[in-house]
């Protein structure tokens, strides 16, 4: 992997956009830095990317906001909207992104980890994955759009409960739930994230960003209303690059070959 325009939690490689969210320091609590280098890479990369990678560096994925850091703020009120701030910018623009975002995650996801794992189109735990909001226990209330998202995955009635109890979470439980998609190894979490990263990013991109546009809308229409967007949406892929390179693969009976088509547009 190479850096991307210098910035050391960023790395761009064979159309991954790999985002470090915390590292081993101060615990694997959210890494400020890497959120900022984040927001501004997403905002940056464009058509250059295929998917995005989100991985923690430590024992854990996330394990939530540094407290110590808060306590020791002169005006905690300030520092924590800072935080919140900057935490909530890179939400902003990993909702935006067209592409899939695929989330590692090993250990810990507590507070903003779970955020971002509820954020993610795709989450790859292990065995000794544990998922907690983290907010209760220390009074304070979700950020990173949790009370937003874990009502949208798991219902209302669930996310209550989740929520008002800091429920801890097992992998079992939070694929069962849909927070996490599958399980594998706890050794093997980071390689099958970035292997699956890295196919998503060699695929048919203008259709995952179709589907990603159709499933957020489908929350506030009705039926018919989607059926038209369904429509709509189906007859351009039809007549877009990666469309007639993916009927035209399958007629003549061989792999489609989406990666160079983009590699043309860009």
């Amino acid at each position: 992997m190479t850096s991307l325009d210098g910035l050391s939690k960023v790395q761009l490689d064979e159309g991954v956009l790999r985002i470090t969210i915390s590292t081993a320091d101060n615990g694997t609590s959210l890494d400020g830095e890497g959120l900022d280098q984040g927001t501004r890479a997403l905002e940056a990369v464009g058509d250059r990317i295929g998917s995005v990678l989100l991985v923690g560096e430590g024992p854990n994925f996330c394990a939530g906001g540094n407290v110590r850091a808060f306590a020791a703020a002169p005006v905690r009120s300030e520092y924590v909207a800072e935080i919140a701030r900057v935490f909530h910018a890179f939400v902003r623009a990993l909702d935006a992104v067209t592409v899939p975002v695929i989330a590692g995650v090993h250990g810990w996801a507590a507070g903003a980890g779970m955020s971002l794992v509820c954020l993610a189109d795709v989450a790859i735990g292990g065995p000794g994955t544990k998922m907690r909001p983290a907010y209760p226990s220390i009074g304070y209330t979700p950020d990173g759009g949790m009370s937003w998202t874990l009502p949208r995955i798991v219902g209302i009635a669930r996310a209550r409960e989740i929520l008002l109890t800091d429920a801890v979470l097992s992998g079992d439980e939070a694929v069962r739930l849909g927070i996490l998609s599958r399980l594998v190894g706890d050794d093997v979490v980071q390689d099958e994230a970035l292997r699956l990263a890295r196919t998503l990013a060699a695929g048919p991109t203008s259709s995952y960003s179709g589907i990603k546009t159709l499933l957020s809308a489908s929350t506030t229409r009705t039926l018919a209303e989607q059926l038209d967007a369904e429509a709509a949406s189906i007859a351009v892929a039809a007549d877009s690059p990666i469309g007639r390179e993916g009927v035209d693969a399958f007629v003549e009976k061989r792999r489609a070959d989406f990666a160079s088509i983009k590699e043309v547009r860009a």
